[in-house]
């Protein structure tokens, strides 16, 4: 197997960069890391880490990902998809198995992509990437209630249950200045404008191209700086962000730890790669482009592999902040650079200001995040789809709310299969066909029976050819099989296809195939099945495959 070609996204840009494509990059990259920043804090926080872990992964795997990456806009860093399942992770084996298993999810997502296994994430069926990306959404809703109202909960559960209970066993401490301040974020950020109209006012061209999320942030620091408000902040819980990144070095390693971490690393490596590659083919939609795939997938990988060892968390493609580099005019991974040196020169300068910083501002904004997620649209077109399609979606939101990620997306991938396997079988079909008045029977005395194979023969459908070998049938019974319309075929339905052979010539009987097409007539002739059955009894043709079985010859005379 031929290994992918490691060649970053970067060379190709840089071959013709020009002094305006750097403008624009710079332009782009600066507002990408002030945009980055809230989020960046927000998703280490809700993770179960602290706030500067997420930063440390925004700036390490932020710059790695639009370095080596495979897309020429895609920016990348801590996203809301992983909260979930970090949270969970940190919750069983602390930070140290969290950095471990984010490095063992790196190793794996560069072994994806060396191995060409790009293009494969695209088998994921839509509801269960929908059904996962709504429950993760509503996770990290109900995380953010306690921060939001202020409860006085240490430690939120990890599971769904366990945060119910605590938040309704705990809601008597509600804190009225954390919820007014986290409703005034959260109504600021909705009602911020997102965009303007060309002809916009000069203002309000000014308030679009500053983010609601920044906006709250300094408000809100503000106001507890100036006013002393009794409400939990970032110094108060984390003792506030350090003004450097940490020196290099690796997590703590035990053998016992890393033996039950096979579960989160696979669930990391596939959840990076599926949102990395969504986000890719959103951002080549918006600017005409095509990413690479397995490059892409190496460059998650380098990225997860070192993020950890500043103790930063897993990191993937990032829509949200994608999708403000393209429209800040980005043109290559030269911005996705800038952004994150950006976010570096913020944690430099202005580190000691996020002391203030209100947990309730945070909760916020996350909640706003959930929100925008969501596919909550999904959830009413339901009825405009088949009764496989809903489901897959909502037994994979479910079982990721209530239970994990990894439980849902294999749950829904065993549905999804199983409906396909059901789906396959049902359009199969073996029909007879009609035979001329002289083939219904033979002069002398012997049946033949011909039918057309509709479909593919698999493990799902062998049963349709293993009908037909009936071992109280007639003695020398002639069957013709009209492969034509068979589309392929595996090694259960060639199984089948040799059990008929095999009946029919212990009765004395003859197996005649007519028209097989590419695939399964391939598979016929190296699995050996054409040397037992005889070349003289394969034709090009159904009227060739009835003409055969009118001229053979007795049993006795065979």
């Amino acid at each position: 197997m031929q290994l992918a070609r490691f060649r970053p996204r970067l060379i190709d840009s840089l071959r013709h960069y020009r002094r305006q494509d750097l403008t624009a990059d710079l332009s782009a990259g600066l507002t990408v890391g002030v945009v980055a920043l809230p989020l960046a804090m927000a998703f280490g926080i809700a993770s179960g880490v602290k706030p500067e872990a997420g930063i440390f992964t925004a700036i390490v795997a932020g710059f790695l990902i639009s370095a080596l990456g495979g897309s020429r806009v895609q920016i990348g860093g801590p996203a809301g998809a992983f909260v979930a399942l970090l949270y969970g992770i940190v919750e069983r084996h602390g930070v140290p198995g969290l950095l471990l298993a984010t490095m063992g999810a790196g190793a794996l997502l560069f072994l994806m992509g060396a191995l060409r296994l790009g293009g494969m994430i695209r088998f994921i069926p839509l509801p269960i990437i929908i059904g996962f990306t709504n429950g993760i959404a509503v996770i990290i809703a109900l995380q953010q209630i306690k921060d939001f109202l202020g409860l006085a909960i240490p430690r939120m559960p990890s599971h769904f249950f366990g945060q119910l209970d605590a938040i309704i066993s705990q809601i008597r401490t509600v804190n009225p200045a954390a919820v007014a301040m986290g409703l005034a974020a959260l109504v600021l950020i909705v009602l911020w404008p997102k965009s303007y109209h060309p002809n916009a006012a000069r203002w309000r061209r000014w308030m679009a191209a500053v983010p609601g999320t920044v906006v709250v942030l300094v408000l809100g620091t503000a106001v507890v700086a100036i006013t002393g408000l009794p409400v939990e902040t970032v110094g108060s819980r984390f003792g506030g962000i350090p003004r450097a990144l940490p020196a290099l070095a690796l997590p703590a390693f035990e053998w016992d730890t890393v033996r039950s971490l096979a579960g989160p690393v696979m669930s990391i490596a596939l959840l990076g790669a599926i949102e990395s590659l969504l986000c890719a083919r959103v951002a080549d939609g918006m600017i005409d482009d095509r990413h690479d795939p397995n490059q892409e997938l190496m460059a998650q990988g380098i990225a997860n592999l070192v993020s950890p060892l500043v103790g930063g968390i897993a990191a993937t493609g990032t829509i949200a902040r994608t999708v403000t580099n393209v429209r800040s005019g980005a043109r290559s991974p030269v911005a996705g650079m800038v952004h994150a040196l950006c976010l570096l020169l913020i944690v430099l300068l202005a580190a000691p200001l996020a002391h203030h910083l209100p947990m309730a501002v945070l909760a916020a904004i996350l909640l706003f995040v959930a929100f925008n997620m969501g596919d909550w649209q999904a959830f009413r077109q339901l009825r405009q789809f088949s009764l496989n399609y809903r489901i897959v979606l909502v037994s994979t939101f479910l079982l990721t709310v209530v239970f994990d990620l990894t439980v849902a997306i294999e749950v829904g991938l065993v549905l999804a299969s199983l409906f396909f396997i059901y789906r396959i079988s049902s359009l199969t079909r073996l029909e007879p066909v009609r035979l001329p008045a002289d083939l219904g029977q033979l002069p002398d005395g012997r049946r033949v029976r011909a039918y057309r194979l509709f479909g593919s023969l698999f493990f799902g459908t062998a049963t349709r050819i293993e009908q037909l070998a009936d071992p109280s049938g007639p003695p020398g019974e002639i069957v013709v099989l009209d492969l034509h319309q068979l589309i392929s075929m595996d090694t259960t339905g060639l199984e089948a296809l040799q059990g008929l052979l095999r009946a029919l010539r212990r009765r004395g009987g003859r197996l005649i195939l007519a028209e097989a097409t590419e695939q399964p007539l391939s598979l016929i002739r190296r699995a050996g099945l054409l040397d037992e059955l005889g070349r003289e009894n394969l034709f090009a043709d159904l009227e060739s495959a009835l003409d055969a079985a009118r001229r053979t010859p007795p049993p006795e005379l065979a």
